[in-house]
Parts: C-alpha cells; structure tokens; sequence
C-alpha cells in the first residue's frame, strides 16, 4: 500500500475520482458478455452489437453518457485530455486497464495541490509517462532514481524544494522542460546545478520567484546549455539589478524568450557588449520613489472655535506623506532637498526638522501610535515629504532615489507592498507673560524710574510678545498599502493614486474657560495642552476616514455652512530603474505622476 502523502497515494486516489470501475467504465452488469467474450474468445460472436443481450449497453451509449455534457458522468470541462481519454478505454476496451495496464496508458501525470510530500519510487511503475506536473504541493525533495527515465517535462512549481543535490544525481535524460518556480532555492550553492553535464537536452527552466542571487555565476552555468531557448528568472533578488536582462540577452546568444518576453534582434543589438562588462554588474539595485499632488484635506480653520484672544495659543499645522522602503540601502542621500527622513520607532516616526531648536528626545514623548499593521518579514525605514501648510492641492513636489544593496530584502519589501500615510503635525504656540522670566532688581528698578524708562520697556516688550511652542503632536490622517509586487516580474512602474476616503473632522466640544492666572504663569500644562487638543484645536487629531458613500451634506461646522467634502488622495509613484538608466529616468517627465496602471 502506498504511503500517505506520496505521489503513489495520490494516483491511487486520483483513479478513484475517475471511477475507472464504476458505471459507465469497466466490466459489469452493464457489459457483462465482453467479459465472458474475454474469457471464452472462442465463443464471441462475429457481430457485437447482435451479441449485446437486454439489459445491457452498447459502446456507442456508454460513450454517448460520458461524452454528454448534460450527462450526470460526464466530466468537468477543464479536465484534462488524458483523463477523457482513460475514461473512454475503461468504457471500450476495459480490459487494457486492468492490473498494471493502467500505467501503460499514463503519459502524462498531473497531481496539483493534494498534500504530496514525497516523490516515491512508485512512479517507477509508469514506463511511458513523459510528463510529470506535482505543482501546488509540500515536497521538497526530489530522488532522480524514482523518476521515469522517459520523463521530458518536469513541473514542481509552487512547492518547497531547497535543494536540487538529490534531484541531480541521475537526472532523466531526455528532460526538456525543469519547472521549479516559486520554490525556495537559494544561491550560491545551487547554480552550480544548471549546467549541460545535468540537463543536456534542456529547451526550457524556470527559476522565477526563488532566492537567487548570483547572476554572474548562474549566467556561466547556464551558457552551457545548448539547447536552452525558454528562460524564467524573474522575481528572483538577482533580476532586480539595473543591468540584469541585457547581460542576460548579451550572454546567453540561444535564447529566445527571457521572462515571458520575446527577445528580438535589436534588443540583442542594443545591449551587444555588455557580457563584456561585468563590472557593471553590481549587486544593488535602483529605486525612484515620486509623490506628487495631496488633495481633500479639511481645512483647519472651517472647524476652529475659539475666539482669537491675547491669551489663546496660535496654532499651526503642516501636512506630509510618509511612506516605508527596505532598510538595507545605501547610506548616502541620493534624494531630493524636499524630502526629510525619518527614524523608525515601535510606534511612529519621528521627523527630523529643520528648525535647529527641535529637541529630538522631547519629540519622541509625544508621538502618537501608527496604525496597527501585520507584522513584515523585512525591516524597513520611514521617510517623509517636506510638512507644508494647509491648501486645497498641496504639491509635495517629491523624488527621491533610494540605492538598495540588500537585494533579498528589497525582494521580501516589494512583496509586502509599501504603507503610505498622511500625517499632520499641529504646534501650539502660547505667550509668554515678560514677568514670567523677568524679576527686576530693586536697585536696576528704582535706576529706571529715575531715568524715566520703566513705562518704555513695557510698552517695547507689550509688542514685541515671546511665545513658547509646546512640543509638535503628530497625527496620521490616512494610510493605505500600495502593492508593489509587479516590480517583481516585467513591470518597471507602479503609479496609483492612494485613497484614504472622506475625512469629517468631529466638532469639537465648547471651548472650556481658562483661568486667567493659569494661562499668565503656564504653571499646568497638561491642562493647556487638553485645551489644545479641544477646544483650541482645530479638530481630533486622529480623523476617522468615511464610507465614500456618505452624505456630503449631513457635515455641518455651523449653522448654515457647509463643507464640501472630497476623498483624501496622494498620487503615488515607484519605478525600478533598468538599463541604460537614462533611457529610465526620463520617465518623470513623460509619466504623469499618479496615472493608475
């Protein structure tokens, strides 16, 4: 009995499904005289069809119930040619099925996504099979000595395989097509593999979406194939470097389709001589972040409600767009002057300010917590646009440059897709009262009667008025994922524009009544800072995003006015720069920012 979880166990199960043996397939009361014809050839009768006694069924009805698609026998319409095929026999010729004469008639085995681990020595036992499909499984290895040597395709697509030593051993021969995408092979060790002393008939590998690495050393290897036309290398860290198809096209003179894409003779004539170049061939790769137009954001002042008074703070806000990218870059800042990074902490992250006064450690009190997402396997930093005021269209004017050196990380990155915010940062400025700071010494104060300078001073510091900021308090008003796994594979260009739906600021509650020796002396000020938050502000500092749906006009402010509410949006844009890098960057100016693909 076949073992569970093998490729045995599987067909066994698969023959099942088929019902081989059952109505209209294989002997019973429904052909019972081939059976005896079988047994007694002598007493067969010239004629089958006058030979059928009552009761049973013709060959022509038995085909006529599975081919019908209205037949409760037939079979689904995306099933393979094969499995019609072996139906048919079981229902004509039922004999050539029985015993091993099941595996006579495979040729090709297809078993996707049914929990096989392990290739066993049971597929010895189809000494015609030329194509062996195990996609969507558990296995990760692979024992040549249990493989056909007939075999010609060899698909394990989306498995677990990590190492092609067992699989290599004694390859089949005659194999034209390796299918091992969506694995998790990972270089140096295994490009060694790839070579003619291997593969020597090989037409066709695909090794997308692995761990591969080294595409110099991978390159030389498979030069060796001969009869290699079909490659697949994308999603592989490897494939994101700049130079990466050109080499590939300049190296591998046979091959006829890289990645899905037909290489056609100017491709090869444009990039003719860079095989000869491998000092081009740095392990890093080039990434273009732009951010273009913020618009929708509720302006501050439509829901202030505080009085402006001599005492009151004055409130500033500014507005930014943060975004992640993979930590493993290159330290130089090859980025523009208008964007600002910032640290990544456990909560948020902290803008560094121009301003030289901006006391990093007070800052980092005073952050709000992000929203909560899924952990990732990659580590990543946070950078920011310029914080600019509020306006109906903010330009962000945004690009930066980001050199990654850390190619696994960078793949693990754009797997999990970017997160994109807007942030806002409110300042609360409040006046400071000059005899807060300045206690006058009798002496100096009676000196300044006698001169007559006193009533000067005051009148000089009355309008000339300090204020001290308290710590900014940040905000995030939107975040979205922007998916980025298309950089993975031919796409060199993501542009969308993220949507963080309709922001309505809660009207704030009424305005408390400040103390006038509290606000003087700015002796408590957790209280003046919740009076910031309240009534001084100009709205919650966390707006919750609505449904698009919603009424526009149930958002009053006050009585008689209303907004007009629009969806917050940022026009997002990341490009991979390919080679020549030129030809790449002119991008900016023919791709609008924010076009969505």
């Amino acid at each position: 009995m076949a073992a569970p979880g093998s490729v045995s166990a599987a067909f066994q199960e698969y023959l099942q499904h088929l019902g081989l043996q059952d109505f209209p397939c294989g002997f019973g009361s429904w052909n019972k005289s081939r059976l005896n014809a079988l047994r007694s050839p002598r007493a067969e009768p010239a004629g089958l069809e006058e030979a059928v006694p009552p009761g049973e069924e013709t060959p022509e009805a038995l085909l006529e119930l599975l081919r019908d698609r209205h037949s409760p026998w037939a079979l689904p319409p995306d099933c393979s040619p094969q499995e019609r095929l072996l139906r048919e026999v079981a229902a004509l010729a039922p004999e050539l099925l029985r015993g091993s004469g099941v595996f006579q008639a495979v040729r090709s085995l297809r078993i996707l996504d049914k929990g096989v681990e392990e290739v066993d020595e049971g597929l010895l036992r189809f000494q015609q099979l030329e194509e062996l499909v195990l996609s969507a499984n558990r296995i990760r290895r692979v024992t040549s000595a249990h493989l056909p040597r007939t075999l010609k395709v060899l698909e394990l697509c989306c498995n677990a395989v990590d190492d092609l030593q067992d699989l290599c051993a004694r390859p089949p021969p005659e194999l034209q097509h390796l299918g091992l995408g969506y694995n998790r092979l990972c270089g140096p060790s295994q490009e060694k593999y790839f070579t003619m002393d291997f593969w020597p008939n090989l037409v066709s590998l695909d090794l997308s979406f692995n761990s591969l690495t080294d595409l110099l050393e991978l390159v030389s290897q498979l030069s060796t194939l001969q009869n290699l036309h079909i490659l697949v290398l994308q999603g592989n860290p490897l494939a994101l470097i700049p130079t990466y198809r050109g080499f590939l096209v300049d190296s591998l003179p046979k091959l006829s389709i890289l990645d899905d894409i037909h290489v056609w003779p100017e491709e090869r004539q444009r990039f003719h001589g860079l095989a000869r170049q491998p000092e081009l061939m740095r392990s890093e790769a080039r990434v273009v972040v732009s951010i273009g137009e913020m618009k929708g954001l509720p302006n501050p002042e439509d829901f202030q409600q505080l009085e402006v008074g001599s005492e009151g703070p004055v409130i500033t806000y500014s507005y930014c767009v943060t975004y992640e990218f993979t930590e493993g870059e290159e330290p130089e800042d090859r980025g523009s002057p208008e964007g600002k990074k910032i640290h990544q902490s456990p909560t948020v992250a902290m803008l560094d300010v121009d301003s030289s006064a901006q006391d990093t450690g007070e800052t980092k009190s005073h952050q709000e917590p992000a929203a909560t997402e899924e952990p990732k396997a990659h580590s990543a930093k946070v950078f920011a646009t310029r914080g600019q005021p509020w306006a109906d269209t903010i330009d962000c004017s945004y690009r930066k440059e980001h050199i990654a050196k850390d190619l696994v990380g960078l793949k693990s990155y754009l797997e999990a897709g970017t997160i994109v915010s807007v942030v806002e940062e409110k300042v609360l400025s409040w006046p400071v009262d000059p005899e807060e700071n300045t206690v006058p010494n009798k002496r100096e104060g009676q000196e300044l009667k006698k001169n007559g300078a006193k009533k000067k001073q005051k009148k000089k510091k009355k309008q000339q008025r300090e204020f001290r900021s308290d710590p900014p308090i940040r905000s995030t008003l939107g975040t979205a994922r922007v998916t980025l796994e298309t950089l993975l594979a031919t796409e060199d260009l993501v542009a969308t524009v993220c949507d963080f739906g309709i922001l309505i600021p809660e009207k704030p509650p009424e305005s408390p009544v400040l103390e006038e020796k509290e606000v003087k002396k700015g002796k408590d000020k957790s209280k003046n800072a919740e009076a910031g938050k309240g009534g001084l502000a100009s709205r919650k500092t966390a707006a919750t995003p609505t449904p698009k749906g919603k009424n526009k006009d149930t958002a009053e402010v006050e009585e008689g006015q209303e907004l007009q509410l629009v969806p917050l949006t940022v026009q997002f844009q990341m490009q991979l720069l390919r080679w020549p890098l030129a030809a790449s960057t002119q991008s900016q100016e023919n791709v609008a920012v924010g076009k969505t693909q």
